[in-house]
């Protein structure tokens, strides 16, 4: 019996008509994480709800993307232009403006999972409406909340190949699994609603993000006013970063596994392992500077310094765009099946890519074909590759065209006969990547537009239960995990991490929430459980508050993402401190041996006073050149070529932006304090720009012609932040 297809309108005002007159007016809205939010669709509902108090409305989501915007004169004015550029095109996804606002009516309400970090901070009714969970547990809690109605954007179908079909493209994570649940409730007697919108932006990815059309039960379609997508803008990567990065590529196994972060420490993760590949020579030289062998053997044991000559498998709840540079460069190419004894027979080098007669021994060895060969055989067979698409099993032979094959692998006259007619040339169906979601700047949607169906093909995204944890799932059990995922390293960042060995990643020690938890916690624990798999923990030394510098490696704080227990790897700008299975001194030694040297004495103390280091103690040397000058020489350590850009994959900020930028972060950190503020206000009325080398980047504020006692102060203050920071050689002419 064919599914009923799904109700399909153009326009997103009878869209909610018809969801209101399945579901009526209670509705629950469970929304993707991040890109997959139907905005027309979600606009349109939202509007309803604050014209008509009778529905109650609650949207439960996580990361509402909203454009960037500024708190000062200064910031806006800055903002706006880039603003306008990047999202002038993508309509405003309306309950984020007003929750960022805080005036949504009382008929409607947020929750979240997971915020952009530090965007709420001080918004009390989404702290209070936060959902604390881990990513795994998202479908579970969503169905807790009474979720009734989902709705998600997709991609339509590209071809008649793909007819009948649309991608769940950029958020599979969740879909996958709620629908299921959601069509249980539908028959044990709850209305409910699944929404689609379709916009043919959206890169169409396939295998488990292709569902069938009649999943859904509403289609909005409407091509001419399909928007464009949301972008996370290219930030540029700290020379501190750069380091953490490379740190932790140097613990990056070939033949291994890659999960890594969004953000700057994972784009320079990405960007050194490249390095590594490309130009091993430069790569090499900046790890023999920093004496990363024999100041940090870990590396000896679970890293390496050689190019990836078998690859790398990433598997990330976050597809980064980092993992198609990576695919690009050559080091994201090991390719994992779908078979738990035939990924085994790869891993213990048994089964090469390269299909031959010995790859049809090794598998009648295992048990896994027979002979003579079954149609059960053959279709496997044809599966992977092995025989090639043409081979049919037909009355107990071979049939390939008008051939016709004795399929008995003991006959020597059959066997030199399938050989030359039936075998394949190398295995099929390997996928390079597992990912859940993805979200980031536009040349990364483009780069996946313009994929060939080849590489399209190995990129799965799927759900973030198969992701994120060992567990058996519809689409795979742990044996089969455990055998893809061989050498696994997964790489996410804290904000800060305790000398008993406690990671902070989510929240502070007041409650309020930074962010979520997402996967980390998953991926920290599957590391303790996979054999060979590691977890590593990158975070920056120290961070600016207040106009103070202050240490992100800390004696103790009341808060926690990651328990002491699940300890394990932790980098730093100044190094790698290996957790694992330590006793409690060295855990500390090892933290403070990484911690900026400025803090170092101060953090001893701390632990010496609560007897967890020996009172004698003293820091060597070596650990005390802990410094941004050691960082500076580390950057310049590759000699003739410069390695670390702070830009390694595009921008999306001109040169003039980049220089006002420059400045404008200058002057919020010289204004962090009372007294700095006054010193600034002070020392920018008496600046001016004489000579007009400012002219184009007073224009591109707005500030070239300035009215108002307000905008003549913000002039000068630019002016004065460009005297700091700038070069007499720089124009601001150029764009990127």
């Amino acid at each position: 019996m064919a599914k009923e297809q799904p109700v399909t309108l153009g326009d997103s005002s009878e869209c909610v008509d018809e969801l209101i007159r399945r579901v009526g007016k209670n509705i629950t809205l469970g929304l993707p994480l991040g890109l997959g939010k139907p905005v027309r669709f979600v606009n349109a509902l939202y509007q309803r709800a604050k014209n008509d108090s009778s529905i109650q409305l609650h949207i439960v989501t996580a990361l509402s993307l909203t454009a960037p915007g500024g708190s000062s004169s200064l910031e806006k004015r800055f903002m706006g232009p880039f603003v306008e550029r990047l999202y002038g095109r993508i309509p405003e996804l309306e309950y984020a403006r007003d929750v960022v606002r805080q005036t949504l009516p009382d008929n409607v309400k947020v929750s979240e999972f997971f915020f952009k970090a530090g965007s709420f901070l001080h918004n009390e009714t989404q702290q209070r409406n936060y959902v604390c969970t881990n990513y795994t547990h998202a479908v579970r809690d969503l169905m807790a909340l009474g979720v009734n109605v989902v709705g998600q954007m997709v991609a339509p179908a590209p071809g008649p190949e793909q007819q009948g079909y649309v991608s769940l493209s950029c958020n599979p994570d969740l879909t996958l699994d709620l629908i299921p649940l959601l069509r249980d409730k539908e028959k044990a007697g709850t209305p409910v609603a699944i929404v689609a919108e379709a916009n043919s932006h959206l890169p169409y990815m396939g295998n488990d993000a292709a569902v069938e059309r009649s999943s859904f039960d509403i289609v909005l379609e409407h091509q001419a006013s399909d928007y464009p997508l949301f972008s996370a803008p290219q930030m540029s990567v700290s020379p501190e970063d750069h380091l953490i990065g490379f740190y932790a590529s140097a613990l990056l196994k070939d033949g291994g596994t890659l999960q890594v972060g969004i953000g700057s420490l994972g784009a320079a993760l990405v960007h050194s392992a490249i390095l590594r590949h490309v130009d091993n020579d430069h790569w090499n030289k900046v790890f023999d500077h920093l004496g990363i062998a024999r100041k940090f053997p870990v590396v000896n044991e679970y890293g390496g310094t050689d190019t990836f000559t078998e690859g790398l498998y990433g598997c990330s709840e976050m597809m980064v765009d980092g993992f198609i540079y990576l695919m690009e460069a050559g080091v994201l190419s090991r390719e994992v099946f779908d078979h738990a004894d035939l990924q085994t027979l790869i891993n213990r080098g048994d089964l090469p890519q390269g299909v031959s007669l010995d790859t049809l021994d090794v598998l009648r060895r295992e048990q896994l074909i027979d002979s003579p060969l079954r149609a059960r055989d053959v279709e496997w067979l044809c599966r992977y590759g092995i025989f090639h698409s043409g081979v049919e099993f037909k009355g107990g032979r071979l049939r390939i065209g008008e051939q016709s094959l004795e399929p008995d692998l003991d006959s020597e006259e059959a066997r030199q006969a399938i050989a030359s007619l039936a075998l394949g040339a190398r295995l099929t169906g390997g996928i390079v990547l597992h990912g859940g979601f993805y979200v980031g700047p536009e040349q990364f949607y483009q780069r996946l537009r313009d994929l060939s169906p080849k590489d399209r093909q190995r990129i799965c995204l799927t759900s973030v239960n198969y992701i994120n944890h060992l567990y058996d799932h519809p689409f795979g059990n742990q044996r089969l995990k455990v055998a893809q995922r061989v050498h696994s390293r997964f790489v996410n960042s804290a904000m800060m991490y305790t000398l008993n060995g406690a990671g902070v990643s989510d929240g502070l020690d007041d409650g309020r929430v930074v962010s979520g938890v997402g996967g980390q916690y998953n991926f920290v624990a599957m590391a303790h459980e996979l054999p060979g798999a590691r977890s590593i923990l990158t975070l920056r030394s120290t961070r600016s508050s207040g106009g103070k510098i202050l240490s992100n490696i800390v004696f103790s704080y009341g808060h926690c993402t990651i328990p002491r227990h699940l300890r394990d790897i932790v980098v730093t700008e100044y190094g790698i401190a290996d957790l694992r299975g330590q006793s409690d001194e060295q855990v500390y030694l090892r933290l403070i041996r990484i911690a900026d040297s400025r803090f170092q004495q101060d953090l001893l103390k701390q632990a010496q006073k609560a007897g967890k280091v020996d009172a004698a103690f003293r820091l060597p040397p070596e650990w005390c050149n802990n410094t941004p000058e050691a960082i500076q020489a580390a950057i310049r350590a590759a000699g003739d070529k410069e390695v670390f850009p702070p830009f390694p994959f595009g921008r999306d900020f001109t040169d003039e932006e980049l220089r006002l930028g420059k400045a404008l972060k200058t002057l919020k950190a010289a204004t962090a304090t009372r007294r700095g503020k006054l010193s600034t206000l002070w020392h920018a009325v008496k600046a001016k720009d004489n000579e007009g080398r400012y002219q184009s980047l007073l224009e591109r504020m707005s500030l070239d012609q300035p009215k108002g006692l307000k905008a003549k102060l913000d002039q000068r203050l630019v002016i004065h932040g460009l005297n700091l920071t700038d070069t007499p050689t720089d124009t601001g002419n150029t764009n990127a």
